[in-house]
């Protein structure tokens, strides 16, 4: 057991929507929770995502509110009131400083940024680029399917394919990518309704501005912040083609309630 480590605080890597499955349900059981970020989160489901604190001071996500802390002194008084301290720390510099009992690294890079076993006597990771067992003590699978959630102690998650998964029997198309670097600029927000073809946004690039257009039509459920520099490629938005499931944009997602399950029981199993 470390010495002076801080009574059951669990310091989760990233706040984007599927970490903030995680972040949301640990909460809720009862843990103190830090998230950290970095300083220019890019998150796509924002509206489902603690990270959009960093720029807002705030975000809730299904009756929690994150509230942005300038520095760990700040930490307690978030936490007295009910709400949850995020820190822009993308380093985890604050780790080796409150010595936590967890350490989830939920930031999604598919490589590991500089998470270690020794950061607390419990230490997750989500999805590919680590090993548990070597880098972590435990990794989580992340890809959708029959193995999602499972929890592996020995080895690695199943490596990045590239593809999204499927939903209403689309995958790679309801993904779309930046046509150009530059910067991007909304012409649509989360939760409205859009045609195949038409753009939910422009890319101002050096040679002019430049459309987004989506493949198909359904519902925005995700939409990068106006204004995101970006390089060509980069994820900008996600299309939904269940029209019914307009609610879905606004809660959080069932891939990211699975992983938090499993985070969750290996806390629990850890005796917090």
């Amino acid at each position: 057991m470390r010495k002076n480590k801080a009574p059951d605080l669990i310091i989760v890597r990233g706040a984007g929507d599927i970490s903030t499955g995680t972040i949301h349900r640990l909460f809720r059981a009862g843990f103190p929770v830090l998230a950290l970020e970095t300083d220019h989160p890019s998150a796509i489901r924002r509206k489902v995502a603690f990270s959009e604190a960093v720029y807002d001071g705030t975000a809730t996500v299904e009756g929690i509110t994150a509230v942005r802390i300038s520095g760990l002194r700040e930490m307690t008084a978030v936490l007295e009131k009910g709400q949850l301290p995020l820190l822009v720390d993308p380093e985890g510099q604050s780790i080796r400083q409150l010595c936590p009992t967890v350490v989830v690294d939920a930031i999604l890079a598919k490589k590991n940024l500089g998470t270690s076993m020794d950061m607390a006597d419990l230490t997750i990771a989500l999805g590919p680029g680590f090993e548990a067992g070597k880098d972590v003590r435990y990794v989580i699978e992340t890809m959708r399917g029959h193995d999602l959630g499972r929890i592996i102690s020995s080895g690695f998650a199943a490596p990045n394919t590239g593809v999204p998964g499927l939903i209403g029997g689309f995958g790679a198309e309801r993904v779309i990518h930046s046509p150009a670097a530059g910067v991007f600029h909304m012409k649509r927000d989360i939760g409205d309704l859009v045609q195949a073809g038409e753009a939910v946004g422009t890319v101002t690039a050096p040679e002019g501005e430049i459309p987004v257009t989506t493949r198909i039509s359904g519902i925005l459920r995700g939409i990068i912040r106006d204004e995101y520099p970006v390089t060509r490629g980069f994820k900008l938005a996600d299309v939904d083609p269940r029209l019914e499931e307009l609610k879905n944009c606004f809660t959080i997602s069932d891939k990211a309630r699975c992983i938090a399950g499993s985070v969750l029981e290996l806390v629990c199993a850890a005796g917090g």
